[in-house]
């Protein structure tokens, strides 16, 4: 079939009197943009890591990683991923099952509050709980100080285990989202045929249910830990005052202290290649778990697993993952929004102390804040429409023209979302900074657009390729043989059939990029500040309550975002 369909394409071509049809446009076309966004900025990084200008420097590589701030980063970055990842699977795992398995009630509510992290920037979230516990600042801390007469703060959450907690927090609906998609979806009968057995209620979900959902499970702690250990904004939020780094703080932080000087930039990638290294173990690891065992958990009969009844426990369990959601999900939330009214930062919540002043002083006359929304607007309706152009187009050459090396075009689109933010920023900084051509784009917002559709292309492949790969080959045929052009049949057949899935794609991109701080904060310039960025300045500079109400603007403006894509795709039907 995939012969066949090559070879109709080409006749077609040449009866359309082309010699180098459409595919073959397209095909080179892919091949010239993904050597240029994402072999390029790799290839910089590697070539400066390990030569000077003039001969091969493995001493500069030696004595980076060696120096003893940088061995603490290292272990830090992978104390937090670990202990970050193996709590959120355990949190993540205990939902999916309460919510995909027992009777407990409110599950809608539940669920809704669930969606939340994913909405908000985790950074944003970092800095709320360290209002709230930053020692004896904080305002939690305050509080509970007053209440007990203690006289030192009962929290710090500017430690190594108070980014692991935060991430947790942030972290789990990866692993739960996952694995109750899989319990919902496994089949009843080898549970039921446990139980009939005479297994107990224990038994059945440690030997049974936990076992076939590892991949589930594996999926979304992979997901945690590629996450944890290329995370920016939550440890520089919460470590950066007490000299506390992980390897992409470590990095920004080389990348500043260098101040344009090249072998600053160099030690920085050095850096950035140990980071990809721990990321490349953490995926070779998840792949051979995945291939020690055979996971067959749908069956074709269309049932529903049985809820299990969990009696006396119902009403305990559910007042306490309420009070639980509540407090990580909600109450960060409301102190924000407080923070944001208040007229000075440290003021009592008190109705005297609030105002509308922090919003005027942001919104009215502010060029920076005013540029930073109109940059993040910018930089999120472009990537998101580029890479929805490139995305529907590789996805067609990868599965319907399907070329020699379709494969490496997949795999070259998918490394950035496997790369670490800042190491993507700092091959973009390499290669754009006149290394290529002598085109420099470093600090303009074109470099930021670079990144943005690396790192982001591989949402619309995946979302694209899905509901292409579902449109047979025979519709597009038909319509080359009653003599339309191959441009005519994708622009009348083809592309409106996965309209749908476009249309999402295109706000998966929108999103991440509206909310982008790691990246962003190695390639801004002085005009090209984006939302993430000028949160984080006005707070370093100590203007909390200002990038508090910045911070309640950006959140508005992502859920509103999110409001449209729902009532978009909600009634939608698409291949």
């Amino acid at each position: 079939m995939k012969m066949s369909f090559n070879r109709t394409n080409r006749d077609l071509a040449r009866m359309d009197g082309k010699k180098f049809g459409l595919d073959q446009i397209m095909t080179t076309l892919c091949f010239l943009i993904m050597t240029t966004v994402v072999i390029l900025p790799v290839v910089m990084i590697i070539y400066n890591t390990f030569w000077d200008g003039t001969k091969l420097d493995l001493e500069m590589f030696a004595r980076v990683i060696l120096r003893e701030e940088n061995l603490t980063a290292m272990k830090n970055t992978v104390i937090i991923a670990i202990f970050a990842t193996l709590l959120a699977t355990i949190v993540g795992v205990f939902f999916a099952w309460l919510l995909g398995r027992s009777d407990i009630p409110m599950k809608g509510l539940m669920r809704w509050l669930f969606s939340i992290p994913f909405m908000i920037p985790p950074f944003l979230a970092a800095m709320a709980w360290d209002m709230m516990f930053s020692g004896r600042g904080g305002y939690i801390n305050r509080l509970l100080m007053n209440i007990f007469n203690l006289r030192d703060a009962p929290f710090n959450i500017n430690t190594v285990a108070g980014i692991i907690v935060i991430e947790v927090i942030y972290y789990f609906p990866f692993v739960y989202m996952q694995v109750v998609s899989a319990l919902e979806r496994m089949d009843p009968t080898l549970e039921e045929s446990a139980r009939i057995a005479g297994a107990k209620q224990w038994y059945v979900i440690r030997k049974i249910t936990l076992p076939l959902t590892i991949p589930a499970i594996s999926s979304g702690t992979l997901l945690v830990l590629i996450t944890s250990l290329s995370n920016y904004g939550i440890p520089s939020m919460l470590g950066y005052s007490k000299n506390i780094f992980t390897l992409p703080t470590m990095i920004v932080e080389r990348v500043n202290r260098a101040g344009g000087d090249f072998q600053g930039i160099r030690e920085a990638t050095a850096l950035s290649v140990v980071l990809v290294i721990v990321v490349s173990i953490a995926l070779f690891v998840q792949r051979k778990l995945l291939k020690a065992g055979r996971y067959d958990i749908i069956k074709g009969k269309s049932m529903r697993p049985a809820m299990i009844k969990l009696r006396a426990a119902k009403y305990p369990l559910l007042v306490f993952s309420i009070i639980f959601l509540v407090l990580v999900v909600l109450t960060p939330l409301v102190i924000i929004l407080l923070v944001s009214f208040l007229r000075a930062y440290g003021l009592p919540f008190e109705l005297k102390n609030f105002s509308f002043v922090n919003y005027q002083k942001i919104l009215i006359g502010n060029k920076a804040v005013t540029d930073s929304i109109k940059n993040s607007l910018f930089l999120g309706f472009g990537s998101g429409f580029v890479c929805l152009f490139l995305g529907v187009m590789l996805s067609y050459v990868i599965y319907k023209v399907k070329p020699r090396g379709s494969g490496a075009l997949e795999t070259l689109a998918v490394l950035p979302y496997s790369l670490p933010g800042t190491v993507m920023a700092i091959g973009c900084i390499l290669a754009w900074s006149g290394a290529v051509f002598g085109i420099t784009l470093y600090n303009t917002i074109w470099i930021i657009m670079v990144a943005y559709i690396a790192r982001y292309l591989s949402y619309t492949l995946k979302s694209c390729s899905a509901s292409l790969q579902q449109v047979h080959l025979s519709l597009e045929e038909a319509s080359r043989s009653c003599g339309a052009t191959h441009m005519q049949s994708l622009m009348d057949i083809t592309l409106p059939l996965i309209k749908p899935a476009m249309v999402s794609s295109f706000f998966l991109v929108f999103l991440p990029a509206m909310r982008e701080l790691t990246t962003s904060v190695l390639l801004y310039g002085p005009n090209s500040r984006t939302l993430g960025v000028q949160i984080q300045q006005l707070r370093v500079n100590g203007y909390m309550t200002q990038a508090a109400a910045l911070s309640v603007v950006a959140i508005a403006i992502i859920m509103i975002c999110n409001g449209v894509v729902k009532s978009i795709t909600k009634d939608r039907k698409g291949v």
